[in-house]
């Protein structure tokens, strides 16, 4: 019987890069950090804000992300928005995901076989 440590482990891994694809997908409309952290665990991608605010400034960097201060509330809050070039990765890092998903389901079937 596998451990629950090493489940975990291989389930941090796989979700690992797709939180980046879900990251980028949700900030296609423009949010704060702990808004898409909620929305991310709301669509089943469980990630703590440890993990996405150091992401979220990664993306930034890498020009896949944008942002901006909304200061016109009592506190300000900084807002994320996928970029154009954030765009372009996202469309890649999506006919990638599908073609994996092809490919193990094609493992799958043959394995029936």
């Amino acid at each position: 019987m596998v451990s629950e440590d090493v489940l975990r482990t291989h389930l941090q891994e796989l979700r690992r890069g797709t939180v980046v694809v879900a990251s980028l997908v949700a900030l296609r409309h423009p949010d704060y950090g702990y808004a898409l952290l909620q929305r991310l665990n709301a669509h089943g991608f469980p990630v703590d804000a440890n993990t996405l605010y150091p992401l979220l400034r990664r993306l930034e960097e890498q020009g896949l992300l944008t942002s901006e201060w909304n200061t016109e509330e009592s506190r300000p809050r900084k807002f994320y928005r996928t970029s154009d070039e954030g765009e372009a990765v996202l469309d890649r890092l999506l006919d990638d995901l599908a073609a994996v998903q092809t490919s193990v389901t094609s493992l799958i079937q043959g394995a029936d076989q």
